[in-house]
């Protein structure tokens, strides 16, 4: 694979060998940053875990001090009173069974995160097939399934974001953008990163933070000493 010559200069000030302090790996980033537009920062923690077994997944949401950057569109489905609970907190769309239409019969996806009261779970369901492989489908653990569809919209607005491990036993979250400095950015490592370590689960053996490393958009990876992350 070529690599594009931006992305060589900033390789060169990265040591591929090296285990970083998590503030040193994140001013590296910022530094390694060379695109033209203002870079997500991503965190990827590598767990010592097995996702098919079901009592060793580890799944949340939790909401970052400084969010991600990134401008979040919530589609609600809801009904009755709690229809303009959603529209008066910010939501981007809200509706029922016209939205579950529109989403199957034109392949719409204008929406980053979906919010469901728990009555509505059952015309949601219906959407399974094509919400569930894009991580969109609702869910209690992540706070996405509410009666309290207001706190909800607005912990997503306020920077809430979810984290699961994949197939390959990996979380992949965005952190922040290059233009939030080193600070800012620690301050939202450190509260996913302490999401994560709490919700290890009782069955996991052995090294639970296996590798993590923080990368930009266009940027090369940053390795972090695992053992500078408190377990």
């Amino acid at each position: 694979m070529r690599r594009g010559k931006k992305y060589l200069e900033g390789a060169k000030l990265v040591d591929r060998a090296t285990l970083y302090d998590p503030s040193d790996a994140l001013e590296l980033v910022q530094k390694a940053s060379k695109a033209k537009f203002d870079e997500t920062v991503e965190l990827h923690v590598r767990l010592g875990v097995d996702s098919r077994h079901a009592d060793q997944q580890v799944r949340g949401a939790v909401v970052l001090p400084h969010g991600t950057g990134k401008t979040v569109k919530v589609l609600v489905f809801a009904k009755g009173e709690k229809v303009k609970e959603a529209e008066d907190a910010g939501a981007d769309f809200v509706g029922g069974e016209d939205l579950v239409a529109k989403i199957q019969n034109e392949n719409w996806f204008e929406f980053d995160v979906v919010v469901a009261t728990p009555d509505m779970m059952g015309v949601v369901g219906r959407l399974g097939r094509v919400l569930g492989p894009k991580g969109l489908m609702p869910n209690p653990k992540a706070g996405t399934v509410s009666m309290d569809v207001g706190k909800a919209i607005k912990d997503i607005k306020a920077g809430k974001i979810e984290y699961r491990l994949d197939k390959t036993n990996i979380i992949h979250c965005p952190i922040g953008k290059v233009s939030f400095g080193t600070e800012k950015l620690m301050e939202n490592f450190q509260t996913l990163m302490g999401a994560i370590v709490k919700a290890k689960p009782a069955a996991a053996k052995g090294q639970y933070l296996r590798s993590v490393a923080v990368t930009s958009t266009m940027g090369p990876g940053v390795k972090i000493n695992p053992v500078r992350v408190s377990e």
